[in-house]
């Protein structure tokens, strides 16, 4: 269930488990790789970071992460446990998002974490995660904001925006992505001033100047538009939060330990032969609202297509989207499509997938389109019928991040079971 709202979980974090500073993220697209960057380059500046994003992607408790390194289950169910206790005990009710934040935010007092990377889970203004005060955060971040979630944060984008710009506090510096829409950062300033603070728009152009050897990391990492905002973003926040941190470390000092790809399932380019008898890499990307749709696709025509080869798509896409916006920008004539349907999602019950008979309408209806199938949620015969079906070109796997939940979880389990029958192998030919 999705209830916003800052009430229930005011009474389950005590003042005590905030005892750790924040960088707190928001947005539509990119606020998930922002929060990536953060923790990378945190972590490699010897700070003990931690981060919590979410969706989870495999498991329920990799969305919190300690110096990038996912927290053990045992730590996880414990503290969980603990939560779970006290939300009965004062009556709480609290949401599951709610139930995790809380989670989260105790496990980063109980490893003794410098900073924690905190990302918005929806909205920004009554998201729970906004529970962090002037106190603690060192500064807010706003990616670039479009539509999503219109029936719980507006209609519009200068509604959504007040929603995402609910996270500034008085105070606190608030760097914005300076390729949002006018109507975007006219928001913005305005709350900033009500707010009390001021907010900093972010060009990459700006950035790169201010860092020139970053231009070179730019072009090494081959990074797009979108990643050139994002890792700036995450740079001006740095400025901001690393005096109050380490005062002798400097964003340049961690400029040569940019990822391309911070995060998985986000322009990932995977290999699943030991799903499939594909020796080329499949890209997973969770894009699920058109503006991230538009990014993928804009990334697939410029590294992908080329002249006579069109794309197979496996894709999936939970209720509620747009799908005519969602796959109308990813599809191309002659393009092949494979509808999926994604499993239950751990924790979040009210996630559901759109019909895969409904998505292949979709996609007949969008352009000239090639071979179309479904699968319902038999996703390794979807793989099977890709890699025939596409031969030696390109296979892209969207539409949900809970779809690449599920392909990586598949790739998890099977090369699980390949080892340990390689280990009964060994033993065996030991013990002969």
């Amino acid at each position: 269930m999705i209830d916003l709202g800052l009430a229930r979980i005011a009474r389950l974090v005590p003042p005590a488990s905030l005892a750790w500073k924040a960088v707190h993220v928001a947005g539509t697209n990119g606020k998930g790789s922002i929060a990536g960057y953060l923790s990378t380059l945190l972590t490699a500046g010897g700070l003990r970071c931690g981060s919590f994003t979410s969706p989870h992607l495999i498991d329920r408790w990799d969305c919190i992460t300690i110096n990038e390194r996912a927290v053990h289950e045992s730590l996880f169910r414990h503290v969980e446990e603990q939560v779970k206790r006290l939300d009965a005990s004062l009556g709480v009710g609290a949401t599951e998002f709610e139930l995790l934040t809380a989670t989260a935010f105790e496990i980063f007092r109980q490893e003794k974490v410098d900073v924690g990377v905190v990302e918005v889970g929806m909205g920004g203004r009554l998201d729970s995660t906004n529970i962090l005060t002037s106190a603690n955060v060192l500064v807010s971040v706003i990616a670039n904001i479009g539509l999503d979630h219109q029936a719980i944060l507006g209609s519009t984008l200068a509604e959504i925006a007040a929603e995402k710009a609910g996270i500034m506090k008085a105070g606190v510096p608030c760097v914005v992505d300076g390729t949002n829409q006018e109507e975007v950062k006219t928001v913005m300033r305005e709350h900033a001033k009500e707010a009390g603070t001021a907010a900093t728009f972010v060009e990459p152009d700006g950035i790169a100047a201010a860092y020139p050897q970053l231009q070179q990391r730019f072009n090494d990492l081959a990074a797009q538009p979108h990643q050139r905002s994002n890792i700036s973003c995450a740079i001006a926040a740095l400025e901001y939060a690393l005096p109050r941190l380490r005062a002798n470390l400097k964003p340049s000092d961690l400029l040569p330990f940019l990822p391309l790809s911070p995060r998985a399932g986000r322009l990932q380019h995977v290999d699943l032969s030991p799903l499939i008898p594909r020796s080329e890499r499949v890209l997973l990307d969770g894009a699920h609202n058109p503006q991230s749709a538009r990014v993928l696709s804009s990334y697939v025509d410029q590294t992908l297509r080329r002249p006579e080869t069109n794309i197979t798509w496996i894709i999936a896409a939970s209720q509620g989207k747009d799908l005519q916006e969602l796959f109308g920008s990813m599809l191309r004539p002659g393009d092949n499509v494979a509808a999926v349907q994604f499993g239950p999602v751990d924790g979040m019950p009210w996630v559901r997938s759109v019909p895969d008979t409904e998505l292949l309408a979709t996609a007949r209806s969008v352009t000239d389109i090639g071979s179309t199938t479904q699968f319902g949620h038999d996703i390794v015969q979807a793989l099977q019928w890709a890699h025939q079906t596409a031969a030696d070109k390109p296979i892209v796997i969207a539409g949900s991040l809970y779809l690449v939940s599920d392909v990586l979880r598949l790739l998890r389990q099977t090369t699980a079971a390949a080892d340990d029958a390689d280990a009964d192998v060994a033993r065996t030919v030991a013990y002969v």
